[in-house]
């Protein structure tokens, strides 16, 4: 998020896409809806190796862990683990701590992976700002044109954790009067998890002299519908 000033302009902002969180039952992973915080990312469904088991993975993943489940006691023998020492070619799954379901050693280095990947495929909807100017206009002929308020930061509004496709973008006032609205489409771009985008806004940034924040910028992914934290900025100053 940035400060600057000055700015009276008001921009129509871009919308992010959003993917598809994933529903508690072994159901299509496209069923869109906004499950909270762990609301899975387009693809992807909750594990559910336990009650409460959350961790985001693939709908046929999600199938042959409840497959596991329900054979578990066929893969225990009494041994040197106890009861439930798993029988020759099997080791615990290890899904969570004391899963001692057994599964095959690249099934448990799946479960592994899986686990670590849970908050890279979750709808974090992760916002920030940062702030742009306006370079001057190369008119071709060796000169170029710049206006007054190029040098004023502009409020770029940026995030990840979003499904792939669109997002509404919002800035309101924080009365909830609406400021500036629009569209962008989340992409994949390296370095950033899910869905991403950077959108610039044109709103100048009004955040000097420290002056308290009179407005908020907002996501919403429109797949799951989950709505990203709010980020206070000061917008709506005159720009002389």
């Amino acid at each position: 998020m940035k400060r600057t000033l000055l700015g009276l302009v008001t921009a129509t902002i871009a919308g992010l896409a959003v993917t598809v969180p994933v529903t508690l039952m072994a159901g299509p992973a496209s069923a869109g809806g906004d499950f909270g915080p762990n609301t899975c990312l387009e693809g992807y469904v909750w594990r559910e190796a336990r009650t409460g088991d959350i961790v985001c993975v693939t709908p046929a993943t999600r199938t042959r862990t409840l497959a596991e489940n329900a054979a578990k006691a066929s893969r225990w023998t009494s041994g040197p683990f106890g009861p439930h020492t798993c029988v020759t070619g099997y080791v615990w799954r290890e899904a969570f701590n004391g899963d001692d379901v057994c599964v095959t050693p690249s099934v448990r280095a799946q479960v592994k992976a899986d686990n670590g990947k849970a908050a890279d495929r979750r709808v974090s909807a992760k916002l920030w700002i940062t702030r742009y100017t306006v370079p001057p206009v190369d008119n071709g002929d060796g000169t170029a044109t710049s206006t007054s308020v190029d040098d004023i930061p502009r409020l770029k509004i940026n995030g990840d954790h979003y499904n792939f496709g669109q997002v509404r973008l919002y800035i309101r006032y924080n009365t909830g009067k609406p400021y500036w609205s629009g569209t962008v489409s989340a992409s994949a771009h390296s370095g950033y998890v899910g869905g991403s985008f950077g959108k610039k806004t044109g709103v100048f940034d009004c955040s000097g002299g420290g002056k308290a924040a009179n407005a908020y910028a907002q996501a919403q992914d429109v797949v799951s519908g989950r709505w990203s934290p709010r980020l206070p900025v000061r917008v709506g100053c005159a720009v002389l």
